[in-house]
């Protein structure tokens, strides 16, 4: 049975919302800014680091990130983006369908996301060299090659043939595994096509 909401659940979601537009609005300016500046890409990391505050993230980070990787990581919440944004500075590969969502595509492409298709295996090869000009141009891209996610108890099979990027790696750049766990992570997880 699906839980219900409390009234001071709703108090909490319209607070969360309203401090994640205000964190947007305050950040848009300067992100815009530093594009006509030609600056390095800087804001969306700025953002995504307080979406984590704002939903209650507490990183520990075990080890440390290579400063140009390709990140292979498991799939468990939204929440893994804002914290693999905050903790590495790095841009995604997404799936297609959400570059269906105009605000959130735009949202995305602002943290350089790469869009690619998995059912279309005709542009394969494109894709690859998408991910692979990235990951030169960006320092640090995430793939999750479960290609879901799951509820954080065990790793899928890998779907992705963009692991195929890595094939050769670009030069200076190290392909690094991370694993992201949560306490509680049956309680945050998005499994499969979850709402």
């Amino acid at each position: 049975p699906r839980q219900r909401i409390s009234p001071t659940g709703w108090v909490l979601v319209t607070l969360r919302l309203i401090l994640l537009l205000t964190l947007l609005l305050a950040c848009l300016p300067f992100y815009y800014l530093w594009r006509i500046l030609h600056l390095p890409r800087f804001w969306p990391r700025v953002f995504l680091a307080g979406v984590g505050v704002i939903a209650g993230l507490n990183i520990r980070i075990e080890g440390r990130f290579h400063r140009n990787a390709l990140l292979i990581a498991n799939h468990v919440s939204w929440l893994d983006i804002p914290a693999l944004a905050w903790s590495a500075g790095s841009a995604f590969v997404g799936h297609s369908g959400l570059a269906s969502m105009p605000l959130l595509r735009h949202l995305c492409a602002m943290n350089d996301t790469v869009f690619v298709a998995r059912h279309d295996r005709a542009s394969v090869a494109n894709q690859v060299e998408q991910v692979r000009t990235a990951i030169s141009e960006i320092g640090a891209l995430t793939i999750f090659p479960e290609g879901t996610t799951s509820d954080g108890r065990a790793l899928l099979p890998f779907k992705s043939s963009l692991l195929s990027a890595a094939d050769p790696l670009p030069t200076g750049v190290a392909v690094q595994p991370v694993l992201l766990e949560y306490r509680d992570a049956p309680d945050i997880a998005w499994v499969g096509d979850e709402h």
